[in-house]
């Protein structure tokens, strides 16, 4: 089968432009990987130069410090940025990585590690984090800390997200990225994308794979 490579930037540019609290604008015009992409029309995209697991220190839901490389390491990782405030995108998306971990065989479920990290810290404290979190999959692991440093942490994975700031009608929104990246449990690298159209269907047929490290 035929492969094309894309920018990553360009790969989520439509999807970004339809985006209202939840959005993606890029600080740069350059590509941040290459990606190749099957024209079978698959939601994953397979990255040829996998992202770096980004260096993040933050605070997990029960006020302790989280080391996401030191423990994500060797195990298959799920990791999106987003809020707790989403009206749409974000619960949408954390609501089917949920729904798709629970058809996996329980040994996989333990395995794997889905990393939510919020792009509003100031109002997602680690107990505003736990009860949502807790709607979705208690499993799930929210940090928080500091915005600067979430925000080059996502910026190494290309993925842009804005201070939180109010809207037209006065409502505080968080403009981001809504990629979710998979990293493999082999090589910790960040292989795999997702945009915001990927289904319940798409990450239940493909975590299977991404537990092993494999492809989709």
């Amino acid at each position: 089968m035929r492969k094309k490579t894309y920018a990553v930037a360009a790969l989520f540019a439509a999807a970004a432009l339809t985006l209202s609290a939840c959005g993606s604008g890029d600080d740069s015009n350059k590509p941040v990987a290459d990606v190749s992409v099957a024209d079978s029309g698959k939601a994953a995209a397979v990255l040829d130069q996998p992202f770096e697991k980004p260096d993040l220190v933050l605070t997990d839901t029960n006020g302790k410090k989280f080391d996401l490389r030191a423990q994500t390491k060797g195990r298959p990782t799920l990791v999106y940025f987003g809020y707790t405030h989403c009206p749409d995108v974000c619960p949408l998306t954390m609501n089917n990585l949920a729904v798709a971990k629970k058809q996996l065989p329980k040994a996989e479920q333990d395995k794997l590690r889905v990393v939510f990290v919020t792009t509003d810290p100031d109002r997602d404290t680690p107990a505003a984090l736990r009860t949502w979190l807790k709607g979705i999959d208690s499993d799930f692991i929210g940090l928080t800390g500091d915005f600067s440093t979430i925000q080059a942490g996502a910026r190494t994975l290309g993925i842009s997200i804005e201070p939180t700031s109010k809207d037209k009608n006065g409502k505080l929104v968080s403009v981001h990225g809504t990629q979710v990246i998979a990293f493999s449990p082999k090589t910790d690298g960040g292989y795999v994308l997702y945009g915001e159209d990927a289904t319940v269907d798409d990450y239940t047929k493909d975590l299977p794979k991404i537990v092993e490290g494999k492809n989709p």
